[in-house]
């Protein structure tokens, strides 16, 4: 089988979502003796041909010089090299500035597009942009041979959006088993006394309806996101810089940092409503948080019931003064053994091979 990843920004992950996920999953297929090439940004800082068995192809992407237009020209690029490879599947991670050239996909290959969220939500966009997001949306759910879903929210969207089926794959975690309370120090906070929001400070992740809902509660909000790059996060940084029971940390991209204070925090708000399955959402079940959650599809079918739900400001206030520690401890435990046994990266990777040796066997 000779498969390539393209849609990302390259590997080892330096990203994010689906840089990560690019990079466990490809080393995964090539342990398994699978040929596997991904596609790097040329502005990547690796520069080796090779990780860990895994071919690297480095493609030009002018990111750097042009802005987003860039990613259309980088994501020409690596499809156009992919032309010349003989690949026996493309999987495509989303489709935001990769579907409009559909047309040049090498048609000996099939095609399988992991969907990702539903970007065109996203109220960061401006409505050309949100316009374009749903015209790519439209592109990748028609010209793709497969699609995938990491969530059933997507999965549903799909059917009833443009008639389409695809294969539900979630996104894995690994379990966090090696906290260190000593990581605490450095941010001047002890175990248990401390709520916690990880999250890009946009609208769409109700970042002001969880400090609202939080800032009175005798224990403070941290709140890890670079407050800097959105006009929301400027403003609530700025309103909220001197509240003593706001803290802003800014960004912070030690995972093993992030872990340890998902892992000691005494509640952990995940305020996303746009997108499948979160990686995030998946690291904090994983680090024994506990967590009150937006109340939507995609949030409710990956926590069920061991979460509790916010839709407004008020929802917050109540579960913190309400919070029953017995159930908080089962809500824990039960998240943590649902990674171990459905979102697990070994659980997770084998789907994606299994389901690629059958529709190899398919065609």
């Amino acid at each position: 089988m000779k498969v390539a990843i393209l849609g990302s920004r390259g590997i080892p992950n330096h990203h994010g979502g689906f840089e990560q996920f690019a990079e466990y999953f490809a080393v995964f297929l090539a342990k398994h003796n699978v040929d596997v090439t991904v596609y790097n940004s040329s502005l990547h800082p690796y520069k080796e041909k090779s990780y860990k068995g895994v071919q690297i192809v480095s493609c030009k992407d002018p990111e750097d010089k042009y802005g987003t237009a860039g990613q259309f020209i980088y994501d020409l690029n690596c499809i156009l090299d992919a032309r010349k490879k003989n690949f026996d599947i493309i999987l495509q991670l989303g489709y935001t500035s990769s579907s409009i050239w559909h047309f040049l996909m090498p048609k000996q290959s099939l095609i399988v597009t992991n969907m990702d969220g539903l970007e065109w939500k996203r109220s960061k966009y401006g409505n050309l942009t949100k316009k374009f997001l749903k015209y790519a949306e439209r592109l990748a759910a028609k010209y793709s041979d497969f699609l995938i879903s990491d969530s059933i929210g997507i999965q549903n969207y799909l059917n009833k959006a443009y008639n389409k089926k695809s294969k539900f794959i979630a996104y894995g975690a690994h379990l966090f088993n090696k906290p260190n309370v000593d990581v605490l120090k450095q941010y001047k906070l002890t175990p248990n006394t401390y709520n916690l929001l990880i999250a890009r400070l946009e609208p769409e992740n109700n970042i002001e309806e969880i400090i609202e809902g939080a800032k009175d509660f005798k224990y403070p909000l941290v709140v890890i996101g670079d407050f800097n790059r959105t006009k929301l996060g400027q403003r609530l940084h700025e309103r909220f810089k001197t509240h003593n029971n706001v803290i802003f940390l800014g960004a912070i991209y030690n995972t093993n940092h992030l872990d340890n204070l998902r892992y000691y925090s005494y509640v952990y708000f995940h305020g996303h409503s746009v997108g499948g399955t979160n990686p995030s959402l998946l690291e904090a079940m994983a680090s024994n948080a506990f967590i009150i959650a937006n109340e939507n599809e995609f949030n409710k079918s990956v926590l069920g019931k061991n979460a509790l739900y916010f839709k407004e400001v008020n929802d917050i206030k109540h579960h913190l003064e309400s919070i029953d520690q017995t159930n908080y401890q089962q809500a824990i435990d039960a998240n943590r053994r649902k990674i171990q046994d459905k979102y697990s990266w070994d659980t997770i990777n084998n789907a994606y091979l299994s389901y690629f040796e059958e529709l190899l066997t398919k065609k």
